[in-house]
């Protein structure tokens, strides 16, 4: 099915709709002709600066908090798609503000959850991250119960027709919280760029990568899955020095003079990140570069064998892009143009 007549005429609501990720699925699903598009943030100047871009009759701006579930279910009344995008995402930030990253992360997904099945939605989709996987500080372990409460909502929902599913990417170049606005600025001021360790890995993929991910999978979902798409992993330092070498001339810097500095981890940051447990590879399958997760009961229920080799999918054990690989991706999604204009 086309997306456009799968989202055609349909109410939709997006949470965390002023950020990065959420704002970039308005703009696209917009693009449908839904009935309507509720977006919920608590970032009044965000949605204030969306409706001003967007300036669309089809769009309903909501601020509220996800922590509200009074104001999550006037959110979700007659909606038939949720995409839950709202959460804190900050590594370090989450370290430092457990209590305040469960509220929203776990209790906010919570809330969305039950007024959805309240209402009967007929998807809502989480979206999550790579940091769920074997987590090791508090904003992967707050994703990784969200997952949780997702998945396990299609057995805890009864008779309701609602299905639940997550789907769980890296990180997305140029979003907020991404490395390169701040390589930009440091390159800007002369260097150092600072980078945490010279062996760092990341999954990456452009916002647009990822949104036209997310719309796929929820016209796609059945219930009970986490869609990860096959992604393609980097080192930071060579990142670090492709932009050097692209964007130091351009700001009247010698490339080869600019200064690395590594620093060291930040409180729960890890060297490398994992798309795909080794527990998770048992009970998963591939379709079209798409792995699919599975939980157990469905897995032996629906697909009864193991199509996935119990390989955990890790930043660390795939083949890093080469530079000139590297080069070629920010260039098609112009991040190079942008991050080259005069600042």
């Amino acid at each position: 099915m086309e997306l456009r007549d799968f989202y055609a005429g349909k109410t939709l609501l997006v949470t965390g709709g002023a950020g990065s990720i959420g704002s970039e699925i308005v703009r696209k699903v917009i693009e449908y002709e839904p009935k309507v598009v509720r977006v919920l943030d608590n970032n009044e100047t965000g949605l204030l600066e969306l409706d001003q871009e967007l300036r669309s009759e089809n769009l309903r701006l909501f601020v509220g908090d996800i922590r509200d579930i009074q104001r999550c279910k006037r959110a979700v009344e007659n909606v038939d798609i949720v995409f839950h995008a709202a959460a804190l995402k900050h590594v370090h930030l989450c370290e430092y503000n457990p209590f305040e990253a469960v509220k929203t992360n776990v209790l906010g997904t919570q809330n969305i959850i039950e007024v959805a099945m309240a209402e009967e939605v007929e998807k809502l989709i989480t979206i999550s991250t790579d940091k769920a996987t074997n987590p090791t500080n508090v904003m992967g372990a707050t994703k990784l119960l969200a997952e949780r409460l997702t998945i396990s909502a299609n057995f805890y929902k009864g008779k309701r027709r609602s299905i639940f599913s997550c789907v769980r990417f890296g990180n997305v170049m140029s979003s907020r919280g991404s490395v390169i606005p701040l390589f930009k600025k440091q390159i800007k001021s002369g260097g150092p760029v600072t980078v945490t360790d010279p062996n760092m890995t990341r999954f990456i993929m452009s916002i647009s990568e990822a949104v036209t991910f997310i719309l796929r999978c929820a016209e796609m979902s059945k219930g009970a899955e986490i869609f990860i798409l096959k992604m393609p992993a980097i080192k930071i330092m060579d990142l670090a020095e492709v932009l050097i070498d692209e964007l130091a001339p351009k700001n009247g810097y010698d490339p080869g003079k600019m200064k690395i500095e590594f620093i060291g981890g930040r409180p729960g940051e890890k060297l490398y990140e994992e798309l795909l447990s080794e527990n998770e590879a048992m009970r998963s399958y591939e379709n079209n570069g798409v792995l699919v997760v599975t939980p157990e009961p469905v897995f032996r229920k629906y697909l009864k064998k193991k199509l996935h080799e119990p390989k955990k999918y890790a930043s660390n054990n795939t083949p890093p892009l080469a530079k000139e690989e590297i080069k070629k991706i920010l260039a098609e999604v112009g991040l190079l143009d942008i991050l080259s204009q005069p600042f």
